[in-house]
């Protein structure tokens, strides 16, 4: 979200709800929501032609650079529908594509009366596709089925239309054919948006009730929070308070994103925008929480969202240990603007002070740690993935692990591990590839339906634990691309799983350990310790490296000892010389193996933990 400066554009003056209309655009990844947004704020003309730039709503370096949208971004557009010649206010909310960003699809759902649902016309209807439909069907909002990059050459929007109308329950015409690109079909789109989509419906003179449905920090002005009013009127100088902790603030200001920062008077029934109360305590301000008047307070507090459930954890610690203040405020200002991200202190002996945080994917897991050391400016170790584990012990007590180290060291009576239902969606050569994936994943079939002649979907239960770390790398590179992969949380089960850990001289190295099923234990342990062989530099002793499940040792290698040359000052003499200084160096070196301790350089923690394989220009560069 942008920071918020002061604008000297025109206030909007208080608008009538049913002029009002709240939108938000949903669609698989890359099936061209930013492009067509773009297409709308040229329309619209909120931007000027020589302000215009790609993907104008993208805002971080990150999404730019990936070309991913991470962050929904609402923005205000002022329309004259060709329907009724009326000026209309769109409210327009464009939202990520990754499976991982669908909590911030489901808070964008939440502010909105209606969804525009994109799909490629080159590509076909994809598995986020059917997951962000069904999240809109939850919220009771109107669809406008739309088919999107009609200017390809590829392009085969009849078949599509066909497929889209099945899905939704209407009929193939009603499929509106745009291309973001080119802008054909997007003004006859907005008129289609004042047509369909109903007006907000709140009671303008009920106490004020307004849902946060995101909040960012800004260095200079504090925490900004974004809201929709559903009930009654917020203005300037009003005394407001959060329903959830009861805090009191003044508002300094308040107004519209259009798309820069626009101040008002106030903001009424349906309308979403902006509230500054220069708080610089990033928790005051609460995503999912409702704000209301002090004065003439609402008494029921606005639905809100359920809480973003982790799906992995993961270990951050600063390289440097003084940093650690720096990483704690940063996930503060962090969470702020990602209310997905959950984390709390741990510690490790070997990486020392850190958090423990938890993800809703890899993606996401990786976009906070570079955001993280791009706005921070840190430098982080981020510990190998690992899913949450219920366990019950050997006395029948049952513990939440969710880092290896919390598994328990005796004897343990079951383990339970979460369990996803995955939905694959690929063209129907690829079946048996696909099955034959799942099927080393321990995944069990659930279901196959056929969408079209040539596309299937195809359903699984699968270990969670299974696909988060390269599942989907896998998936695509098996089907050319071609697959798309949507998976949601379905309970937990007991599973065959065991702690491996990692032992160098016979002690343990927490950082390196892991949970994983016994049938994959040999070769993870026989991985871990090949890998640690060529990364821990050689001592003057030999160094065993051991991976171990409890007392058993399942694999073994040896970094060898470096030679020091003691003989390199003889210069020819009696043998008996060489021999008496080998003698003393043998000596020595057992002395050594007994109080010698094994040094591992923060390089090889990162490369050891690191989850992508080395690429062969990587091997050839080190040669």
């Amino acid at each position: 979200m942008p920071a918020i400066e002061l604008s000297k554009a025109p206030q909007p003056s208080k608008t009538n709800p049913a002029q009002i209309r709240n939108f938000c655009i949903i669609a698989h990844i890359d099936h061209g929501k930013s492009t067509l947004a773009d297409r709308m704020l040229q329309i619209t003309e909120v931007v000027e032609s020589r302000n215009m730039r790609a993907q104008y709503l993208d805002r971080m370096d990150i999404e730019r650079e990936r070309g991913i949208t991470i962050k929904s971004q609402a923005v205000r557009l002022p329309w004259r529908s060709g329907y009724d010649n009326q000026e209309y206010i769109l409210n327009m909310i464009d939202t990520p594509g990754h499976v991982d960003f669908t909590y911030e699809v489901s808070r964008s759902l939440a502010a909105c009366e209606g969804a525009v649902l994109l799909v490629d016309c080159a590509q076909g209807i994809e598995a986020q596709t059917l997951a962000n439909l069904y999240l809109a069907m939850e919220n009771n909002l109107t669809i406008i089925p739309v088919l999107n990059k009609i200017d390809l050459p590829a392009a085969q929007p009849e078949k599509f239309a066909e497929e889209l109308a099945k899905l939704i329950g209407c009929q193939p015409e009603d499929c509106l054919r745009v291309s973001g690109k080119t802008g054909a079909g997007v003004e006859e789109l907005l008129n289609e948006i004042v047509k369909q989509i109903p007006a907000p419906v709140g009671d303008p003179d009920a106490p004020a009730r307004a849902l946060i449905f995101d909040s960012v920090y800004d260095s200079y002005r504090g925490v900004v929070t974004y809201v929709r009013v559903v009930d009654g009127h917020l203005s300037t100088r009003d005394q407001i308070q959060m329903m959830s902790t009861g805090v009191r603030h003044e508002m300094l200001e308040v107004g519209v994103i259009s798309p820069e920062p626009v101040s008002s008077k106030g903001l009424g029934v349906g309308e979403v925008g902006y509230l500054i109360t220069g708080v610089k305590d990033v928790r005051q301000s609460r995503v999912g929480d409702t704000v209301t008047t002090y004065i003439k307070p609402a008494t029921k507090q606005l639905s809100g969202y359920k809480d973003p459930k982790p799906m992995v954890y993961s270990g951050l610690f600063p390289l440097d240990g003084a940093d650690y203040p720096v990483l704690r405020e940063a996930l503060d200002k962090l969470q702020l603007n990602d209310a997905a991200l959950v984390y709390e202190p741990e510690s490790s002996a070997a990486l020392g002070f850190g958090f423990r945080c938890g993800f809703l994917g890899l993606l996401h897991m990786e976009i906070v740690r570079e955001r993280l050391e791009r706005e921070a400016g840190l430098s982080l170790i981020s510990t190998a993935p690992s899913v949450v584990y219920s366990v019950t012990d050997g006395d029948g007590k049952h513990l939440t692990v969710t880092n290896p180290s919390e598994f328990p060291e005796g004897k343990v009576l079951e383990v339970k591990e979460p369990i996803v239902r995955a939905t694959v969606l690929a063209p129907s050569e690829f079946i048996g590839t696909i099955m034959e994936l799942c099927q080393q994943r321990r995944g069990t079939l659930l279901g196959m339906d056929y969408l079209s002649e040539d596309r299937v979907e195809i359903r699984y239960t699968l270990p969670l634990a299974e696909i988060v770390f390269d599942f989907f790398d896998q998936l695509k590179s098996r089907t050319r691309g071609y697959a798309s992969l949507d998976y949601e949380p379905t309970g937990e089960e007991p599973g065959d799983l065991v702690k491996v850990d990692i032992l160098l001289q016979g002690e343990k190295v927490d950082a390196f350990s892991a949970i994983v099923h016994r049938e994959k234990a040999y070769a993870y342990g026989m991985a871990m310790t090949v890998k640690l062989r060529e990364l821990i530099p050689r001592q003057q002793f030999e160094v065993p490296i051991q991976a171990a499940i409890g007392g058993k040792i399942i694999a073994r290698e040896t970094i060898r000892a470096i030679r020091k040359d003691v003989l390199a000052k003889c210069y020819g003499g009696d043998i008996s010389r060489k021999r008496k200084l080998l003698e003393k160096q043998k000596e020595g070196k057992k002395r050594m193996k007994m109080v010698g301790r094994v040094e591992v350089p923060q390089e090889a923690f990162i490369a050891a933990l690191s989850t992508g394989e080395e690429s062969s220009d990587d091997k050839d560069k080190k040669k």
